[in-house]
């Protein structure tokens, strides 16, 4: 088996073009541009606002089957799928998240794509890159801070310290800060009350800022944040402690997109980064605007599988931003099918077509979601070494059989090239016009029958369920006038259940609900199935473990 160099090493040993070139190439400015180095760059405020009157190319969403620890290489495949369009002549790029520092040092690792589909510079992106969750995280800190700062001095807003709902963050898994006691120490140092820490990726602010149109609805949507309620249990937003507008002025350059290029020197913007449990999971409205606007084709991902990436970029990004996606591509591996079908991860070399088609169950239930919602899709078989040609017939005769075109792409060991053929097809369905994009379900609907809908028709679920006093948050969301707010799943990614550990496609079961929690800021209400952890750990043997420097001083252990 041929042996190849690692992400860090294909990426350090990339040709990049300086960021002025890559920005001319879709037909921006120097005088347009915020260098940070010679390989990234922020578009400024006004040409982001001068591009209004330009049309809009082909947006196309980039989704997978249920994640498997096999993995399946959505970044990657969307990084290889936007060389492959340039490959065959089109202008295209990519709008991706930025990535938290929490997972490159936890067990995850980095999320710039990989082999020789990577957006690049690999290394800044995945750790520092242009500060702009060092802003988000500032800016989310500022709140937590007014908020003990206003009860101290008074809390003339009658807030309850009990009901404060809004704690602190940090980019990093530290599950040590999940639950702490704040204010200790004496009168001069605020009110004791418990509290905690969520990771910067989890902050409202964070959703916020990824669903903003302008920096005028980026500050409406940071005043309208509910904090937590008073005495009388009435909800107090951000904009009652007058806190709209500082936050806002932190957030001012960070709000402007972060371009960067692919290994192949093709246009890249990478802003924003939300949790796709807790919130939706897509890089920022204003990026894909954009992007849209200087660029024939653009291809954005959304996190976790389609049950939760593509739904919520459906019901949420879309629906709050009036995109309208032109294509679906659906990543799968035969890997991650087979340990859908029931193999284990250390048996996963071998050639197993009866498990490959046993986890076709899941991929179908994937490709039947995504037609509920009006969009073509196209299977995508991101190529492994250790795949088989009757592997790959069996996926393909299977899409086949559904009326549903499947590709294999070999970018990862070949980028653009091995991307082409995939590119051609998605090429063709985005041009073909015959996308009828829908959501899911109408704003009217009632908070819990939004939920139910979800839970039936996405996750083939029998019912919900939820004991009286969630029933009761339900309506107390709608007595507070947040009902016609989209319904935000927040649940297991490794099934259509809430149980992880039932792959596949299981039908039947019931969606337990153990809390709902208020996002007015980002407008959306998150319904929370089983224990969801928004401040993660770090696992017994940490990446961080591996990562440093070489003998030339530059950063290694990456990947």
């Amino acid at each position: 088996m041929a042996t190849y160099p690692s992400d860090l090493e294909i990426a350090n040993a990339a040709h990049k073009k300086p960021i002025d070139e890559i920005a001319e190439s879709i037909d921006i400015q120097k005088n347009d541009l915020i260098r940070f180095g010679d390989d990234k760059a922020k578009l400024t405020h006004n040409l982001v606002n001068s591009l209004s009157k330009n049309d809009n190319g082909k947006l196309i969403l980039v989704t997978a089957i249920s994640p498997t620890p096999a993995g399946e290489g959505k970044t990657t495949t969307s990084v290889g799928l936007v060389d492959g369009l340039c490959h065959i002549g089109k202008k295209a790029m990519i709008c991706l998240r930025e990535p938290s520092l929490g997972p490159c040092f936890g067990m995850k690792g980095g999320a710039a794509g990989g082999g020789y589909a990577q957006v690049i510079p690999m290394t800044d992106i995945n750790l520092h890159f242009t500060g702009d969750f060092h802003a988000i995280g500032a800016a989310h800190n500022l709140l937590s801070a007014l908020i003990d700062n206003h009860i101290h001095w008074k809390n003339q807003l009658d807030i309850d310290p009990r009901r404060i709902t809004w704690k602190r963050v940090v980019d990093m898994n530290d599950r040590s800060l999940r639950d702490i006691t704040c204010g200790l120490g004496g009168t001069g140092n605020g009110i004791p009350r418990q509290s905690g820490y969520d990771i910067t990726v989890a902050s409202e602010i964070m959703a916020v800022f990824c669903l903003a149109s302008d920096l005028d609805d980026l500050q409406k949507r940071i005043g309208n944040i509910v904090i937590g309620y008073t005495r009388s249990n009435e909800p107090v937003r951000a904009k009652q402690l007058n806190a709209d507008g500082a936050i806002t002025a932190l957030l001012k350059d960070a709000f402007q997109p972060n371009l960067v290029q692919t290994l192949e020197n093709n246009p890249a913007f990478m802003h924003g980064g939300p949790f796709a449990n807790i919130a939706h999971g897509c890089n920022s409205v204003v990026s894909t605007k954009t992007a849209l606007k200087l660029a024939d084709y653009v291809v954005t991902e959304a996190g976790f599988g389609a049950d939760l990436g593509a739904e919520k970029f459906f019901d949420i990004k879309c629906r709050k931003s009036g995109l309208k996606p032109d294509a679906v591509v659906l990543v799968a591996t035969t890997k991650a099918l087979k340990m859908h079908g029931g193999v284990k991860k250390d048996e996963l070399s071998s050639e197993n077509i009866d498990a490959v088609l046993k986890g076709c169950e899941n991929l179908g239930k994937h490709i039947e979601n995504i037609g509920k919602f009006g969009v073509p899709v196209i299977v995508g078989i991101n190529d492994y070494v250790t795949d088989t040609k009757n592997e790959h017939e069996q996926i393909i005769n299977f899409c086949k059989n559904l009326g549903v075109q499947c590709k294999i792409s070999s970018h990862w060991e070949k980028g653009g090239e091995g991307a082409a053929d995939l590119a051609e097809e998605v090429a063709k369905i985005a041009d073909s016009n015959t996308a009828d994009f829908k959501t899911l379900y109408d704003n009217e609907m009632t908070l819990w029958d939004k939920t139910e809908h979800i839970a039936k028709n996405i996750y083939g679920a029998s019912e919900i369920i939820a004991d009286k006093k969630v029933r009761n948050q339900f309506k107390k969301l709608e007595d507070d006038g947040f009902g016609d707010y989209p319904i935000c799943m927040a649940k297991t990614q490794y099934s259509f259940s809430t149980d992880p550990l039932l792959m596949g496609a299981p039908i039947g079961h019931d969606v337990p609900i153990r809390e709902v929690r208020l996002s007015a800021g980002a407008e959306f209400i998150v319904v929370v199935c089983g224990e969801i952890m928004t401040m993660p750990g770090l696992p017994r043997v940490p990446a961080a473990e591996a990562i440093g420097l070489d003998e030339n001083k530059e950063i290694k252990g990456l990947f």
